[in-house]
């Protein structure tokens, strides 16, 4: 199977004309080529699950269309989309604020999908889908280290009532790279598919290890990269990976 996972920016680009006419203010205009070449590239890696960070499900940003919806229907997958603040957010509403998440986008079948929240931080939105014999999470963790922190454990404590073998991934603002999750690595079991840590931020020379995909033992990556696509701030991650039986995962063959 492949995931891709991807922080798009609201489709609103990356450049010198996204802080014109006052810094940040391409956050309140989205382009449509960009959206299309984001849609154009996740459509040629043909990937199987796709995790969309910052993502707009239709404010007046981008004349109200879906995103997650539009790139779900491009490239013929479902999508499970949520706002990534939480049901009791002051955020929730607020205009373009409001329709801003996190998207799963998925070619399998899904067994069953479910929203999780942390205590800390603004952002605190978990999508878990559960496939046939893999659970997947997206996250977007706090700017803060102290709520990282926070929400690092939580998500510890939810992993271990999982039965099936997990992929934790998405933009986890670790400026330290993975010197900052090293711990919760062990504690949950998991290890980083980017085996060479390789930079996805910023994307015109990446240099900080900002986005992981993170997998339990019983999966296997065959391939792990980070392409060259500068549709954001952000460079995507790609990964190719199977599930391991419990025989196989412990180095044993039946």
């Amino acid at each position: 199977m492949r995931l891709v996972i991807y922080n798009i920016r609201y489709a609103t680009g990356t450049g010198p004309a996204f802080h014109l006419p006052v810094p940040g203010a391409g956050y309140l205009r989205s382009n449509p080529r960009v959206l299309t070449g984001i849609t154009r590239f996740l459509r040629e890696e043909q990937a199987d699950l796709v995790g969309l960070i910052e993502v707009d499900s239709g404010s007046v940003r981008t004349g109200m269309l879906d995103q997650a919806e539009h790139i779900a229907a491009e490239i013929g997958h479902y999508s499970t989309f949520q706002c990534k603040y939480g049901v009791s957010s002051f955020n929730t509403l607020l205009p373009i604020v409001r329709k801003q998440g996190n998207a799963l986008l998925s070619a399998p079948h899904v067994h069953e999908k479910r929203f999780h929240y942390f205590d800390t931080g603004i952002k605190r939105l978990i999508i878990e889908l559960e496939l046939e014999d893999v659970c997947i999470f997206l996250v977007h963790l706090s700017l803060k280290f102290r709520h990282r922190q926070y929400q690092l454990r939580a998500l510890h404590d939810l992993l271990l009532t999982k039965r099936k073998p997990v992929i934790v991934a998405g933009d986890f603002n670790t400026f330290w790279g993975t010197h900052e999750i090293y711990l919760f690595m062990r504690a949950a079991g998991l290890r980083s598919a980017n085996t060479a840590g390789l930079a996805s931020f910023p994307a015109r020379a990446p240099r900080i290890e900002l986005d992981f995909i993170l997998v339990s033992e019983q999966i296997e990556v065959s391939d792990f990269h980070v392409p060259d696509v500068r549709f954001s701030d952000h460079r995507p991650l790609v990964c190719d990976f199977q599930v391991r039986g419990p025989e196989t995962a412990h180095g044993v063959v039946a």
